[in-house]
């Protein structure tokens, strides 16, 4: 990839704002910058240091600005960057960049900065991903995940494995120059050992990535139940406003409502569903379909039903929710209708009592929901798998490592076990980019916003 040229694009969101950060990165960004700054000479300054002065289209004042200077290689592209700050009008930002592009600038493509960073060292791949996490993040826990990536901690750990795979794939290599004397250099014991222990860490790794996957996107929460339980009043409920339409009239729900809720620094997606029953009504029954299909989706279902209903039906409806083999959470709403002495006889049943018209329960239920996923709990600090290319890697890594088991109990010739251990390595390297392909890095870096 070509990394001569000077891009440039707008780091802070688009829209009108007190401020708008440009930055430019490459060989030329101090100079273009300085044939349009009228104050020092951004050429003869410091790196990290910052200049107020003026951009200026010949005679025509553009804007007052700060010009931040990183130069190469103490920048996150390790190239030169400016950084400039003008004010956050669209009419001046534009000028900005149109200004610059005339003087030689292009415009960046998206996540091209952070591709730069990768190509030239800043960092391995699996920590810029980890960098688009980190602005998507929208909880402590998927900050703390992303951060916890992003300082090497998921590439430390692969790089060691990597390292240990590498000596025995050099033993048996060297094994292969000396075929006709048949020789071993590579322990085939030691080599059971170590594979053995990496396909642990690995099973660890790929079991991680159901709760990273969910620390990541959120805690998907399926609200089901009978029509006019009040699985809408629930949802306004939780999130403090009247996000879906409350009506006596049962069906009201026709499809889907979704919204989240971030409930100690866990982001729960909470999703109000059609009431389940059988309906000759068309829309309704579609409705209906897909509650089922959100359940089967859902990490966590919350199955809400009215207090003044009977035990026995109640437990009807509760063997359906075992079959479903998904962790389920039974709220009897409108307990204000019901006594003391009435609620004693669902104590067996494991069941949580609100009045989501009163809000009265609510927040015990949050309290609830955080226990039932145990999410708030997890260390951080542990690594976590998050990425869907990420676990699929380790798996194919995994793969190849059986089949290096599976030759060292079933003898082969040395050229099979050195195939499969290179196999290991590529997937390994796949995931931190010691091994990649065009067509990867593009997948990877057009998700990025484009300042980034």
């Amino acid at each position: 990839m070509d990394n001569q040229d000077t891009i440039i694009a707008l780091s802070t969101p688009p829209g009108s704002g007190a401020i708008g950060v440009i930055r430019l990165s490459g060989p030329d960004a101090i100079r273009l910058s300085n044939a349009v700054f009228y104050g020092k000479n951004l050429e003869e300054q410091a790196s990290h240091t910052l200049h107020f002065g003026l951009i200026k289209d010949g005679e025509s004042i553009v804007d007052e600005v700060v010009a931040g200077l990183y130069v190469a290689p103490k920048s996150y592209t390790k190239e030169h960057v400016v950084e400039i700050s003008c004010h956050g009008s669209n009419y001046i930002i534009q000028q900005i960049i149109n200004l610059l592009i005339s003087k030689g600038a292009r415009a960046a493509k998206p996540g091209e900065f952070t591709l730069r960073a990768f190509l030239n060292g800043a960092f391995d791949l699996s920590q810029a991903e980890a960098v688009a996490d980190l602005i998507a993040s929208n909880s402590k826990a998927s900050h703390d995940v992303a951060m916890q990536q992003m300082r090497g901690g998921f590439a430390t750990e692969l790089k060691a494995l990597r390292a240990q795979l590498i000596h025995f794939a050099s033993m048996i290599e060297l094994e292969l120059d000396f075929a006709e004397e048949d020789v071993e250099f590579a322990n085939r014991e030691q080599l059971r050992a170590l594979v053995t222990k990496i396909n642990q860490v690995l099973g660890r790794l790929i079991s991680s990535f159901e709760m990273g996957n969910v620390i990541k996107n959120g805690v998907p929460v399926v609200i089901a139940g009978k029509p006019n339980v009040g699985k809408s009043t629930l949802l306004n409920a939780l999130l403090n406003e009247e996000r879906a339409i409350v009506s006596d009239i049962a069906g009201t729900t026709r499809d889907t409502i979704e919204d989240e809720l971030t409930i100690g620094g866990v982001v729960f997606r909470f999703i109000d569903t059609a009431g389940i029953r059988d309906t000759a009504d068309i829309i309704e029954a579609l409705g209906v379909e897909r509650t089922l299909e959100k359940m089967k989706q859902a990490k966590l279902i919350i199955y809400m039903a009215d207090a003044s209903q009977s035990i026995a039906e109640l437990e009807e409806q509760i063997r359906g929710l075992v079959q479903l083999d998904i962790p389920y959470l039974i709220l009897l709403n409108k307990a204000d209708l019901i006594s003391d002495e009435q609620q004693k006889a669902y104590k067996d049943l494991s069941v949580v009592f609100i009045s989501a018209r009163d809000n009265k329960g609510i927040e015990e239920l949050k309290a609830t929901l955080l226990e039932q996923v145990n999410l708030h709990h997890i260390n951080t600090s542990e690594t976590l798998v998050t990425n869907i290319r990420h676990v699929e890697a380790l798996k194919q890594t995994e793969n190849a490592l059986q089949r290096v088991l599976d030759n060292v109990d079933n003898p082969v010739t040395s050229d099979f076990l050195a195939m499969d251990i290179k196999q290991a390595l590529h997937y390994l390297g796949e995931i931190t980019g010691t091994v990649t392909t065009d067509d990867l890095l593009e997948n990877i870096f057009t998700k990025f916003c484009i300042g980034k």
